[in-house]
Protein backbone atom coordinates (compact mmCIF):
# COMPACT_ATOMS: atom_id res chain seq x y z
CA UNK A 1 0.00 0.00 0.00
CA UNK A 2 1.22 3.17 -0.97
CA UNK A 3 1.72 6.63 1.85
CA UNK A 4 -1.18 7.75 -0.66
CA UNK A 5 -3.61 5.05 -0.49
CA UNK A 6 -2.50 4.45 2.80
CA UNK A 7 -3.66 7.71 3.97
CA UNK A 8 -6.75 8.42 2.22
CA UNK A 9 -9.98 6.29 3.07
CA UNK A 10 -13.16 6.30 0.81
CA UNK A 11 -16.05 3.75 1.97
CA UNK A 12 -17.81 3.17 -0.47
CA UNK A 13 -21.62 1.89 -0.35
CA UNK A 14 -23.65 -0.67 -1.84
CA UNK A 15 -25.35 1.11 -4.67
CA UNK A 16 -22.31 2.52 -6.07
CA UNK A 17 -20.37 -1.53 -5.44
CA UNK A 18 -23.93 -3.26 -7.36
CA UNK A 19 -23.46 -1.66 -10.22
CA UNK A 20 -20.69 -3.12 -12.44
CA UNK A 21 -19.13 -0.12 -14.23
CA UNK A 22 -19.05 2.34 -11.72
CA UNK A 23 -17.13 -0.77 -9.34
CA UNK A 24 -14.52 -1.86 -11.89
CA UNK A 25 -13.87 1.88 -12.66
CA UNK A 26 -13.85 2.56 -8.48
CA UNK A 27 -12.02 -0.77 -8.66
CA UNK A 28 -9.04 0.03 -10.24
CA UNK A 29 -7.96 3.15 -9.29
CA UNK A 30 -8.15 0.98 -5.82
CA UNK A 31 -5.80 -1.39 -6.93
CA UNK A 32 -3.68 1.52 -8.40
CA UNK A 33 -3.16 2.61 -5.01
CA UNK A 34 -5.00 6.39 -5.19
CA UNK A 35 -7.16 5.17 -2.19
CA UNK A 36 -8.04 2.62 0.10
CA UNK A 37 -11.59 1.33 -0.31
CA UNK A 38 -13.48 0.09 2.46
CA UNK A 39 -16.87 -1.66 3.10
CA UNK A 40 -18.45 -3.46 5.94
CA UNK A 41 -20.21 -7.40 5.60
CA UNK A 42 -23.63 -5.43 5.76
CA UNK A 43 -22.55 -3.52 2.64
CA UNK A 44 -21.14 -6.16 1.02
CA UNK A 45 -24.82 -8.38 1.88
CA UNK A 46 -26.65 -5.09 0.20
CA UNK A 47 -24.14 -5.27 -3.22
CA UNK A 48 -24.97 -9.20 -3.35
CA UNK A 49 -28.64 -8.79 -3.04
CA UNK A 50 -28.73 -5.55 -5.29
CA UNK A 51 -26.60 -7.22 -8.35
CA UNK A 52 -29.35 -10.22 -8.16
CA UNK A 53 -32.31 -7.56 -8.34
CA UNK A 54 -29.95 -5.15 -10.83
CA UNK A 55 -29.32 -8.48 -13.23
CA UNK A 56 -32.85 -10.18 -12.41
CA UNK A 57 -31.06 -13.24 -11.45
CA UNK A 58 -28.55 -13.47 -14.33
CA UNK A 59 -25.04 -12.54 -12.56
CA UNK A 60 -24.08 -14.34 -9.37
CA UNK A 61 -24.01 -11.80 -6.71
CA UNK A 62 -21.87 -14.38 -4.29
CA UNK A 63 -19.13 -15.04 -7.18
CA UNK A 64 -19.07 -10.83 -7.49
CA UNK A 65 -18.95 -10.55 -4.23
CA UNK A 66 -15.90 -12.88 -3.31
CA UNK A 67 -13.83 -11.18 -6.06
CA UNK A 68 -14.08 -8.13 -4.32
CA UNK A 69 -13.25 -9.41 -1.03
CA UNK A 70 -10.07 -11.45 -2.96
CA UNK A 71 -8.90 -8.71 -4.47
CA UNK A 72 -9.19 -6.16 -1.75
CA UNK A 73 -8.66 -8.70 1.66
CA UNK A 74 -8.40 -5.94 4.32
CA UNK A 75 -11.42 -3.34 2.56
CA UNK A 76 -13.97 -4.99 5.25
CA UNK A 77 -14.67 -2.88 8.45
CA UNK A 78 -16.03 -4.81 11.27
CA UNK A 79 -16.92 -3.73 14.92
CA UNK A 80 -18.66 -0.47 13.97
CA UNK A 81 -21.89 -1.06 15.47
CA UNK A 82 -21.79 0.43 18.54
CA UNK A 83 -21.64 3.52 16.57
CA UNK A 84 -24.67 3.28 14.91
CA UNK A 85 -27.14 3.89 17.97
CA UNK A 86 -25.89 7.40 18.65
CA UNK A 87 -26.17 8.10 14.65
CA UNK A 88 -29.50 10.32 13.09
CA UNK A 89 -30.15 9.81 9.15
CA UNK A 90 -33.41 10.31 6.92
CA UNK A 91 -33.05 6.37 6.58
CA UNK A 92 -32.42 4.70 9.95
CA UNK A 93 -31.46 1.57 7.44
CA UNK A 94 -28.03 3.82 6.33
CA UNK A 95 -26.85 4.46 9.84
CA UNK A 96 -24.52 1.13 9.24
CA UNK A 97 -23.25 2.76 6.13
CA UNK A 98 -21.95 5.95 8.20
CA UNK A 99 -21.06 4.00 11.49
CA UNK A 100 -18.42 2.13 9.05
CA UNK A 101 -17.08 4.88 7.16
CA UNK A 102 -16.79 6.56 11.07
CA UNK A 103 -15.01 3.84 12.43
CA UNK A 104 -12.41 3.29 9.47
CA UNK A 105 -11.35 6.93 9.77
CA UNK A 106 -13.02 7.62 5.70
CA UNK A 107 -12.36 10.97 4.43
CA UNK A 108 -15.01 10.43 2.09
CA UNK A 109 -18.48 8.26 1.74
CA UNK A 110 -19.26 7.66 -1.57
CA UNK A 111 -22.94 7.10 -2.94
CA UNK A 112 -25.19 7.22 -4.99
CA UNK A 113 -27.95 7.75 -2.06
CA UNK A 114 -26.89 11.65 -1.27
CA UNK A 115 -29.87 12.32 0.29
CA UNK A 116 -29.82 9.72 2.56
CA UNK A 117 -26.10 11.30 3.76
CA UNK A 118 -27.31 14.75 5.51
CA UNK A 119 -23.59 16.87 4.89
CA UNK A 120 -24.54 18.22 8.41
CA UNK A 121 -24.44 14.61 9.77
CA UNK A 122 -21.47 13.84 7.97
CA UNK A 123 -19.24 17.03 8.82
CA UNK A 124 -19.52 16.47 12.79
CA UNK A 125 -16.94 13.29 11.67
CA UNK A 126 -14.49 15.25 9.00
CA UNK A 127 -16.25 12.63 6.42
CA UNK A 128 -16.98 14.49 2.98
CA UNK A 129 -20.42 12.94 0.95
CA UNK A 130 -19.39 12.63 -2.89
CA UNK A 131 -21.54 11.28 -5.68
CA UNK A 132 -19.03 7.96 -7.85
CA UNK A 133 -18.65 10.94 -10.64
CA UNK A 134 -17.35 13.42 -8.15
CA UNK A 135 -15.17 11.17 -6.61
CA UNK A 136 -14.19 9.11 -10.14
CA UNK A 137 -13.43 12.74 -11.55
CA UNK A 138 -11.93 14.15 -8.60
CA UNK A 139 -9.25 10.72 -8.02
CA UNK A 140 -8.78 11.10 -11.69
CA UNK A 141 -7.99 14.54 -11.80
CA UNK A 142 -5.86 14.24 -8.88
CA UNK A 143 -3.22 11.87 -9.91
CA UNK A 144 -3.75 11.54 -14.08
CA UNK A 145 -1.02 9.70 -15.15
CA UNK A 146 -1.51 6.82 -12.92
CA UNK A 147 -5.41 6.53 -12.81
CA UNK A 148 -5.22 6.71 -16.70
CA UNK A 149 -2.72 3.90 -16.48
CA UNK A 150 -5.07 1.85 -14.39
CA UNK A 151 -8.03 2.82 -16.70
CA UNK A 152 -5.56 1.72 -19.47
CA UNK A 153 -5.59 -1.46 -17.54
CA UNK A 154 -9.40 -1.64 -17.01
CA UNK A 155 -10.03 -1.03 -20.58
CA UNK A 156 -7.72 -3.85 -21.83
CA UNK A 157 -9.13 -6.28 -19.63
CA UNK A 158 -12.58 -6.02 -21.53
CA UNK A 159 -12.08 -9.01 -24.05
CA UNK A 160 -15.75 -10.71 -24.55
CA UNK A 161 -16.71 -8.54 -26.04
CA UNK A 162 -13.65 -5.44 -26.16
CA UNK A 163 -13.90 -1.93 -25.66
CA UNK A 164 -12.78 1.02 -26.59
CA UNK A 165 -12.18 3.84 -25.01
CA UNK A 166 -15.43 5.58 -26.48
CA UNK A 167 -17.54 2.96 -25.77
CA UNK A 168 -16.27 3.33 -22.11
CA UNK A 169 -16.70 7.25 -22.33
CA UNK A 170 -19.94 6.29 -23.37
CA UNK A 171 -20.68 3.78 -20.62
CA UNK A 172 -20.25 6.67 -18.19
CA UNK A 173 -22.56 8.84 -19.65
CA UNK A 174 -25.57 5.88 -19.75
CA UNK A 175 -24.38 5.44 -15.55
CA UNK A 176 -24.47 9.22 -14.93
CA UNK A 177 -21.04 9.99 -14.40
CA UNK A 178 -20.70 13.26 -16.48
CA UNK A 179 -17.80 14.57 -14.97
CA UNK A 180 -16.37 11.47 -15.52
CA UNK A 181 -17.00 10.93 -19.28
CA UNK A 182 -15.96 15.04 -19.70
CA UNK A 183 -12.35 13.86 -18.88
CA UNK A 184 -12.08 10.56 -19.92
CA UNK A 185 -12.87 12.74 -23.42
CA UNK A 186 -10.36 14.93 -22.76
CA UNK A 187 -7.61 12.85 -22.58
CA UNK A 188 -9.08 10.35 -24.80
CA UNK A 189 -5.51 9.72 -26.35
CA UNK A 190 -3.32 9.21 -23.17
CA UNK A 191 -5.23 6.17 -22.84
Amino acid sequence: MTYRADHFTALVDACVLADVFKRNLLLHLAEAELFRPRWSPQILDETERAIKKITKGEANGAKQRAAIERAFRDACVTGHEPHIPALTLPDAGDRHVLAAAIHTNAQVLVTDNLKDFPPEELVKFGIELKSPDEFIADTITLHEQTAFSALKCMRTGYQNPALSTSKIIQFAESRGLLKTALLLKEYEQYW
